[in-house]
């Protein structure tokens, strides 16, 4: 039989603050419970798969019957981020966080990259991304020099106006970077961030794109495609991962294009994992604060879910969850430390387990290498036989 698993992460999608979450500065954070409260919030089919029975969910009742497993995932990891939440689910935890600046970065190291790219550089502080380009795009153009900036994350971020700075040569720019950004400076990502348009209406496009550090061990992913599996990755997956262990890539311009290609592979012939990211949540409504974009984003995937469904055959799962959080009602923009949903929904799932609040991200990675049989390298514990009515 033809098993398929499809694995989509709700990108910052948290439901509620964990118990350190104090000592990352999110006390109080619930980014779906901030959701919950804007009139455009509606998921009455996540409902029904048992979102809101998950321990500790109360935004919403919860149902009788959910059709769905479910459980509340812990970030073992020590970080909030979109790479080490996406390295746990694969089973990698990381026991620190990656370099992070709020002060900027050192200035023999933008000195040696100024350098080498042949351009100087502005701004280099913690900025919004819609902001710098604002504040900086103005003398961006007039000079050449490029704009680098952080956030709260583990990111060396860069942008130019595509008319200035060709997009091709800012993805150059950014490989230099992340051939300097190593050892003490291992940031999780380098991010192209080009823009267009006349000052002040400077926009950002969609050629955005990710050089990501090299997970440091053997991921989910590598172990399916050693075994011949095919990991399909939809959204910013090959980003995140470097492009390791992954057969085939798909990019998208956002959530809406994100879903239509899930559905897209429900229909298609494969074995092994499709794993997709819906990242608008995180850049586009949780960094900037925007409740009532969350909640419409939520319950767009909500609507997609039935058809979702409908293109499961009796050898497949699909698994719903998240990386973090990013709670958009909070005067941070920045991500929130919480636990993450899991919800496992297929025809042969045990419909209503609740597996109650689970020690990591990884057994998500573990559970999957176990429904393909494959021996786990991995960190994480396999969940298979609480979720499954049948062996395949």
């Amino acid at each position: 039989m033809m098993k398929r698993v499809f694995l989509m992460v709700l990108d910052s999608v948290g439901i509620g603050e964990m118990p350190d979450a104090a000592q990352y500065g999110d006390a109080g954070s619930n980014t779906l419970a901030a959701a919950s409260k804007s009139p455009y919030f509606s998921m009455p089919h996540m409902q029904q798969l048992g979102l809101f029975n998950i321990d500790g969910v109360t935004c919403r009742p919860a149902v009788e019957h959910p059709s769905a497993a479910f459980a509340r995932m812990t970030e073992l990891s020590k970080g909030k981020d979109t790479t080490i939440g996406h390295w746990e689910i694969a089973g990698i935890a990381s026991p620190k966080p990656l370099p992070t600046y709020p002060n900027g970065f050192p200035q023999d190291l933008l000195a040696e990259f100024s350098r080498r790219v042949g351009r100087k550089v502005l701004c280099n502080r913690p900025y919004s991304g819609t902001e710098v380009i604002k504040d900086y795009g103005k003398e961006h153009v007039e000079t050449g020099a490029l704009i680098v900036y952080t956030s709260a994350d583990s990111v060396f971020q860069i942008a130019a106006h595509e008319a200035v700075v060709p997009v091709e040569e800012l993805y150059r720019d950014c490989q230099i970077a992340r051939e300097l950004l190593t050892g003490e400076h291992s940031v999780g990502r380098v991010i192209a961030r080009p823009f267009t348009g006349e000052y002040p209406n400077y926009v950002r496009t969609k050629n955005r794109h990710d050089f990501s550090l090299l997970p440091p061990g053997t991921t989910m992913l590598d172990q399916l495609s050693e075994n011949g599996f095919d990991v399909i990755a939809i959204g910013k997956i090959y980003d995140i991962f470097a492009g390791r262990g992954i057969t085939k890539a798909i990019r998208t311009g956002g959530n809406d294009e994100g879903i239509a290609r899930a559905i897209e592979w429900t229909k298609r012939d494969f074995q092994g994992l499709c794993f997709i990211n819906l990242v608008d949540f995180d850049m586009l409504y949780g960094h900037r604060n925007d409740v009532e974009g969350y909640a419409k984003g939520l319950t767009t995937v909500d609507r997609a879910i039935p058809e979702i469904l409908a293109g499961l055959r009796d050898g497949d799962l699909l698994m719903i969850t998240a990386d973090h959080g990013c709670d958009p009602s909070t005067p941070s923009t920045d991500h929130s430390r919480e636990y993450t949903p899991w919800i496992i929904a297929g025809p042969n799932v045990k419909a209503g387990t609740n597996l109650g609040t689970l020690p990591t991200f990884a057994d998500i990675g573990a559970t999957i290498l176990d429904f393909f049989g494959v021996p786990q390298k991995i960190t994480g514990t396999s969940q298979l036989g609480n979720i499954i009515t049948k062996s395949f």
